[in-house]
């Protein structure tokens, strides 16, 4: 047992510099641009609006894209994190899994509107990019017990996500102002011609959020890789570690049963969080097809709920210290069915299922008409609270999990986030295809927060001192 600190945790009194903890802290904002651009509101509504036949069969191919890179995910997450525990160093894993997020994403420029290789070329660098980028946020989370104490995982982890979201909000505001113009005025929100020459009619602007993304996460995740400190390699051969991780994630499947509340944290994790990824994957996509959104209101809606998120974020952890991370993903479990239920009640020209309103017409304006303004405030109430829930798991994760195994705990809950989420996004496509309808596709994430958030509510968890 004395040598397991120099493999996952740290010595008392023996945590990093500050300057290593800033630069670990900054792999979320290296990392965030995929999920706000490619993922949620620039590439996503594209490729749904521009590239797909039609919007329904866009959140359907998305939603299949999605559900088979979690599939992927699901089943390499414990095996590496239990490799990774036996051979020591994360980085180079994140190295590898970045290099996937790099080339994934700077392979979406290649997905021109009209060439019959855009839809194929968009969804293959999609999977490659999300592969990428869950598996190096699994191995950066899994150094988290190196750098603060256990008091303090609720700050670190809080602060992560924050700091992430304002990445999200600077690549998005670029993106926006500089870079994706509307098709029909040629102008960007900011009211400029594309810099870089880039041709508003072709949807270069949109498309060159993938190089954006490959780019910035190269810029910006060097200095954890240069200032903050790894685990010691333990001298043991990939083809042993394989052997052994293989050994030990059946023996800790099977042990699970002997800790309730880790195991039914990790089924709670498994539920919920399929739930948020599928409701950020097509909330964008919803909108485009919806109301008509195009890429300047969508912009603008994933600003303000970037900034939401953010704030979010940074308070999340503030009370996840104070009060515990469990209370806080209940109430940010709450908030989100809240929201899921507003969001189905809408239509065009009305809200609340019943209640009717008059709808936008060409010329109004951004968000003219109540049910997009309805739609725009659940929109950042969804962004106030995910932070939170994502910050607070990670960080209650870190908590349960034994000290000596985080990589292959952690590889856990990778698992337990990304096992179904091959089935969230499919039912959302398949509900999406069998009723021709999006709100039938978002129907199906109401039952997986309600099951996620009563599991969670059964888990016991102790209190560091």
């Amino acid at each position: 047992m004395s040598a397991a600190p120099a493999i996952s945790g740290a010595l008392p009194g023996a945590y990093p510099p500050r300057r290593a903890v800033a630069a670990w802290l900054f792999f979320d904002w290296a990392a965030q641009p995929f999920f706000t651009l490619i993922t949620t509101f620039v590439f996503a509504p594209f490729f749904a609006a521009g590239l797909a036949a039609d919007p329904a069969q866009g959140q359907a191919l998305w939603g299949y894209a999605t559900g088979f890179a979690g599939l992927c995910i699901a089943l390499l997450s414990p095996l590496l994190g239990g490799i990774a525990d036996r051979t020591g160093p994360r980085k180079p894993w994140i190295a590898v899994f970045g290099a996937c997020l790099v080339l994934g994403s700077g392979a979406l420029w290649f997905a021109v509107p009209g060439s019959p290789w855009a839809v194929p070329i968009a969804l293959s660098g999609f999977v490659l990019a999300t592969i990428g980028a869950e598996f190096a946020t699994t191995f950066n989370n899994a150094m988290m017990t190196r750098l603060v104490p256990p008091e303090r995982l609720g700050w670190l982890s809080g602060t992560g996500w924050a700091i992430g979201y304002l990445g999200g909000l600077l690549s998005l505001a670029l993106t926006l102002g500089l870079l994706a113009a509307d098709p029909v005025t040629g102008k960007t929100l900011a009211g400029l011609t594309p810099i870089f020459g880039l041709d508003a009619a072709s949807r270069e602007g949109d498309r060159f959020s993938g190089p954006l993304t490959a780019l910035w996460f190269v810029i910006f995740v060097t200095p954890m890789f240069l200032l903050t400190p790894d685990s010691k390699r333990t001298g043991m051969r990939l083809g042993e570690a394989a052997r052994g991780g293989v050994g030990r994630l059946k023996a800790t499947l099977a042990e699970l049963p002997r800790l309730p509340s880790l195991g039914r944290f990790l089924l709670a994790n498994m539920i919920y969080q399929d739930a948020l990824v599928a409701l950020f994957a097509f909330g964008g996509i919803y909108a485009a097809g919806v109301f008509g959104w195009q890429t300047i209101e969508i912009g603008i809606f994933g600003i303000m709920l970037t900034v939401t998120g953010t704030l979010g974020a940074w308070l999340g952890g503030k009370v996840d210290d104070a009060i515990g991370g469990k209370a806080v993903v209940l109430g940010a479990i709450a908030c989100l069915l809240f929201a899921c239920l507003g969001i189905l009640s809408l239509a065009p020209d009305r809200i609340l299922f019943f209640v009717e309103a008059v709808p936008a017409a060409p010329g109004d304006g951004l968000f003219a008409s109540l049910p997009e303004k309805v739609y725009l405030g659940l929109g950042l109430l969804i962004g106030l609270v995910a932070g939170p829930l994502q910050a607070s798991s990670r960080s209650l994760m870190a908590r349960l999990a034994p000290p000596e195994r985080i990589g292959e705990f952690f590889g856990l809950f990778a698992l337990s986030g990304k096992v179904t989420s091959f089935l969230g996004p499919t039912l959302v496509a398949l509900a999406t295809t069998a009723f021709a309808s999006q709100r039938a596709g978002l129907a199906v994430l109401i039952a997986f927060f309600l099951t996620g958030g009563a599991l969670l509510a059964g888990v016991k968890v102790k209190r560091a001192p």
